[in-house]
């Protein structure tokens, strides 16, 4: 009997706590668990295309890497058979390193403002050059006047006509005078 009295109260208490919950619901759907829903930045597409330098094909599977300014990581694509990568994420007004590195190429690497919603860059890669060889004459370096060179002391000699030495050079080679060589200094075998 008791039970009847408090039908009516229970029932309203559940009707109210079922609307209560649907208002908070509805009230602010831009609220994750308390936390406000940001949207992301806008973002632009990128296209970049990776061609040989001397004859403008395209090169496959070459690495395309975006580095984002202040980002601790970074992206890499690799290139298609038309030598082209596109990514899309990348927010518009950022900066961004683009990387390329390809087998049989120099590594590619330049700064780029991402400033319009679409871009496309071309990049034409190039082989590398002759590596430096102690071994080989190098004329060309010490005409080109770049600087090398420039802190070595000069064989044109003193005053008095005696070529200038070095204290770390030896005067002169004991296979190059024709004299014995000393017999107290080890010998090179």
């Amino acid at each position: 009997m008791d039970f009847r009295r408090f039908r009516p109260f229970l029932v309203s208490t559940v009707v109210l706590g079922l609307s209560a919950g649907l208002a908070l619901f509805a009230q602010d759907t831009t609220t994750h668990r308390g936390r406000k829903y940001k949207a992301p930045p806008p973002t632009s597409r990128i296209e970049v295309t990776i061609l040989r330098n001397d004859d403008g094909k395209p090169i496959e599977n070459a690495a395309v890497v975006f580095q984002l300014e202040g980002d601790k990581g970074n992206m890499e694509l690799k290139t298609n058979e038309d030598g082209k990568a596109s990514i899309d994420v990348l927010p518009t007004g950022s900066k961004v390193v683009l990387q390329v590195i390809a087998k049989g190429f120099k590594t590619f690497g330049s700064d780029y403002k991402i400033d319009k919603p679409e871009m496309t860059f071309e990049v034409r890669m190039k082989r590398p050059g002759q590596q430096y060889s102690i071994y080989e004459k190098h004329p060309e370096a010490a005409d080109s006047g770049n600087g090398a060179g420039k802190d070595k002391p000069t064989d044109s000699g003193n005053k008095d006509g005696s070529p200038n030495r070095s204290k770390d050079q030896p005067a002169e080679s004991a296979n190059q005078s024709g004299t014995k060589p000393d017999s107290t200094q080890p010998q090179p075998k």
